[in-house]
């Protein structure tokens, strides 16, 4: 389990404060189709669009993943995993797509996308 300070760190990595504290308030509400608040990337095709972190366990973070497979499935992940990944060839972290909007979408439409890879 982490302390406060490793998940603050980890936070200021992967998110804005403002995408954090939207990401916490929609895992308030878990049973509704929230928009991706972030997009996160790493190597040429691993993508993650988060919606809802889990208050109760903010290093679990809910959305759509896809691993370069084709097949993106909806589900929770590990931010620490997210962090510790490294992509080749320079060995980079995930990174968050700066220039990611939702544009009024819901989670569900991007559910029917058979790849993640090129979502703007």
């Amino acid at each position: 389990m982490y302390d406060h300070k490793t998940r603050l760190n980890n936070r200021q990595k992967l998110f804005t404060k403002l995408q954090y504290e939207q990401l916490i308030a929609n895992g308030r509400k878990r049973d509704q189709n929230h928009p991706p608040v972030v997009k996160l990337f790493g190597g040429a095709c691993f993508t993650w669009l988060l919606s809802e972190i889990d208050p109760d366990q903010p290093e679990i973070a809910f959305g759509l993943c896809d691993l370069g497979q084709g097949t993106p499935e909806l589900g929770s992940v590990s931010l620490a995993e997210i962090l510790a990944l490294r992509f080749p060839p320079f060995r980079l972290p995930a990174e968050r797509d700066l220039h990611f909007k939702a544009k009024g979408r819901r989670m569900s439409e991007f559910t029917d996308k058979t790849s993640l890879v090129g979502v703007a």
